[in-house]
């Protein structure tokens, strides 16, 4: 019997790996492909009006914009569909790899002309997968990522103008980066947005929030197969810990994050072979992973005071 379809999540930039119970009969590619077409021509359009915060066909003036900023749509909707295809296939070519069913990315366009994407998800049928290969397929997606969204990033750093009152935050991981290429700009300044620039930007934050170590995102995902079920306890303690940085810091941007979490679950679901353990390169490997949400999240991503 067919289980329900997986959750998808509309929070921005994230890119789950979704574990679906059972048996799950995948829908047919063309729906893939139309979403596709989609954040290709929302992302196109972030690109041309230069990620403002307006809403396609609402504040953004799109048709007047084209003619003069069309390359600089086309840059980053190429750039960034990028850097989030290689996040997917690398999940994607590890299940493949380790014969777990799992569907292609269902990337998900969104009007707001900030980066004019959601991210991306994938599912798999977790129930075949023991702790090893739900390991190197979890891993798989945000290394690649990263292969691409660093690049990405510095060499928009080389090219960009300098600008002292940056929209966009940045990570540690961006600000050692920008020390090192970028020595000439004054302290507290940032890069004025530029299609690789921005590609980079939207790569990191994917894989900062996706690699946080709970539910069913890849964070979620390595912890458990490092950890098997006690994994969940670390997950449950940092879902509580986000409630109360919401409480008591005022990070309200989360709530919608934390209320998903919570309704999804916070602990994983499970897998094949509980009792199997990763080997030490698997095991070494994961947990240096660990260090990379801390490196490349960032709890207010906007500087919209």
């Amino acid at each position: 019997m067919a289980s329900s379809p997986p959750a998808i999540d509309p929070l921005p930039a994230i890119d789950p790996l979704i574990v679906l119970p059972g048996r799950w009969r995948w829908p047919r590619v063309p729906w893939q492909a139309l979403l596709w077409l989609a954040t290709a021509a929302t992302t196109f359009a972030a690109g041309v009006v230069g990620w403002q915060p307006l809403v396609l066909g609402v504040d953004a003036d799109l048709a007047a914009q084209v003619p003069l900023h069309w390359g600089r749509g086309l840059a980053y909707m190429l750039a960034v569909l990028a850097v989030l295809g290689a996040h997917e296939a690398g999940h994607f070519v590890a299940a493949g790899i380790h014969r777990i069913p799992a569907t292609l990315p269902f990337f998900l366009p969104v009007p707001v002309m900030l980066t004019g994407t959601l991210g991306a998800v994938i599912g798999m049928e977790g129930s075949r997968a023991n702790r090893r290969q739900l390991f190197d397929i979890a891993i798989a997606g945000p290394l690649a990522g990263l292969v691409l969204a660093v690049p990405a990033l510095v060499a928009g750093m080389v090219l960009g103008t300098p600008s002292s009152d940056p929209l966009f935050a940045m990570p540690p991981l961006a600000r050692w980066l920008m020390a090192l290429v970028r020595p000439d700009l004054l302290s507290g300044g940032g890069i004025a947005p530029n299609p690789l620039y921005m590609a980079g930007w939207v790569g990191l934050l994917v894989t900062g929030l996706n690699m946080i170590p709970i539910s069913q995102l890849d964070g979620g995902h390595v912890v458990y197969a490092l950890f098997g079920p006690r994994a969940n306890w670390l997950a449950r303690s940092l879902l509580c810990a986000s409630i109360a940085g919401i409480v008591f810091l005022g990070r309200y941007n989360w709530i919608i994050m934390v209320v998903l979490v919570t309704v999804i679950g916070a602990d994983h679901p499970p897998i094949r072979e509980e009792g199997q353990s990763l080997d030490r390169f698997r095991t070494v490997l994961g947990l240096c992973s660990l260090v990379i949400p801390l490196v490349t999240f960032m709890p207010e991503p906007l500087h919209l005071e």
